[in-house]
């Protein structure tokens, strides 16, 4: 390419990203140093490593024509199913989870690049059938292709990278005009899911006492039941709205399904999520159940923060990471060690840094021509915004803990990689933007 390609950078999305990712060194250093001043972790070295490699990637691909994995879309999505399910039979098991492919000394996990292959294929899909916007199928066809990577990862389990998906598919079929109702309907399935989940846990290990309403979600034998009562529901509705035409008859079947979904997949999640997934859901919400175990992440998170105040302690002068508090301190709950040391203030131009990322991809997706373009800015600019508003959140304990990582911040070559890879192909569209 020539010099002009060169020139015709997106210089105000670059920069943030560069600042993320050396901040993100410095407090992978400051988490690997103990109480007594000694570095007894060397993971900043590494972080160095797959930040210049990121960084290369991202010049290389902005360099190339996007439009090249506009072409390649389904192969690099099959590509990446096929290395996914091959992670969950084969893959290296950490933490009772089979999420890594090792080579050599280094681990990758492909939950994490699947991500921009599924950004990819819905880009082009959504693209390819820009015409026809409000088809039923184009929704139910969208779906599949963000809901089948999703399940596998969720069989690994990794319940954190499988939500990320969701945010991605919600994100791009706003942008693609799908009807809202569809989309209203997803949404409420996964919320009522999350609701009939989390009620029977908060009554056995909070609350503390048996309320009779809830066997509807704990007893197969009434769940059958009462999944068999809306669906009976559904097909009288479904008769009378051929019958008579009338749209109440529509909403009747729209609700009864959602209630059938949400009691049925609410039920299967209960009988698959682990033990520690369970506990997560409950100390979210009330840290004080366990305090000493799953709730120990969140009260000492929420301690870091606090510790901060307004200017922080002061760059190696955080107690709580120091102390070795803080579990999974440079990766998950990188932003707690940043607070305390950096403050409020530092957190707000962490926020800001985001923003501006988030913004430029937005302007990317306003300005340039090609469909293809617009879709893979918005896929992006929901993976993004997702993993950073979970796990602040969750930093802060107003999320449950998931597992997320903090985009370029946290410490993990697989994360880094796939966002260097995400704004080098965006970097690449900015300046091919009037190109179709």
């Amino acid at each position: 390419m020539n010099i002009k390609s060169i020139l015709g950078i997106d210089y105000l999305l670059l920069l943030p990203v560069l600042i993320l990712l050396v901040m993100g060194v410095l407090f992978i250093y400051s988490s690997g140093v103990n109480s007594d001043g000694i570095l007894v972790s060397r993971e900043y070295i590494r972080q160095i490593v797959w930040a210049s490699a990121g960084l290369l990637i991202t010049i290389v691909l902005s360099l190339i024509n996007y439009r090249r994995f506009y072409n390649f879309a389904i192969y690099i999505y099959v590509i990446s199913l096929v290395l996914l399910l091959y992670t969950l039979f084969f893959g290296h098991v950490i933490y009772n989870a089979a999420r890594w492919i090792r080579i050599g000394s280094f681990g990758l996990q492909m939950s994490e690049f699947v991500k921009i292959s599924v950004i990819i294929m819905l880009a082009r899909y959504l693209a390819d059938t820009d015409r026809n916007k409000e088809a039923f199928s184009r929704f139910i066809i969208s779906c599949a292709i963000g809901f089948l990577p999703m399940l596998i990862v969720l069989l690994q389990p990794d319940l954190g990278t499988a939500l990320v998906y969701i945010a991605i598919l919600i994100t791009m079929l706003l942008l693609a005009g799908i009807k809202m109702r569809y989309v209203l309907f997803m949404v409420s399935c996964m919320a009522l899911t999350g609701i009939f989940l989390v009620l029977p846990l908060w009554q056995e290990y909070i609350f503390r006492k048996p309320l009779p309403f809830l066997v509807v979600l704990t007893n197969l034998r009434i769940v059958a039941i009462t999944v068999l009562f809306f669906i009976v529901i559904s097909a009288i509705a479904v008769f009378g709205y051929i019958k008579f035409k009338k749209r109440y008859f529509y909403w009747i079947v729209f609700i009864s399904t959602i209630v059938i979904f949400s009691i049925g997949a609410s039920y299967l999640a209960r009988e698959i999520l682990r033990p520690y997934q369970i506990m997560r859901l409950i100390v979210f919400l009330d840290p004080s159940v366990d305090p000493r175990g799953a709730g120990w992440n969140i009260i000492q998170s929420v301690t870091a923060i606090g510790a901060g105040g307004f200017t922080g302690m002061g760059f190696l002068q955080g107690t709580q990471s120091h102390y070795r508090f803080l579990p999974e301190q440079s990766t998950d709950f990188i932003f707690s060690i940043f607070s305390e040391e950096a403050g409020f203030l530092g957190g707000l131009f962490v926020f800001g840094l985001f923003l501006l990322i988030c913004n430029r991809l937005f302007v990317t997706m306003k300005i340039t021509i090609d469909p293809f373009a617009k879709y893979f800015c918005a896929g992006l600019a929901g993976m993004f915004s997702f993993h950073f508003i979970i796990n602040v959140g969750m930093t802060m304990g107003i999320m449950p803990i998931t597992g997320l990582p903090l985009v370029f911040l946290s410490y993990g070559g697989s994360s880094v990689m796939t966002c260097m890879i995400g704004i080098g192909i965006v970097l690449s569209i900015f300046i091919r933007r009037y190109n179709r």
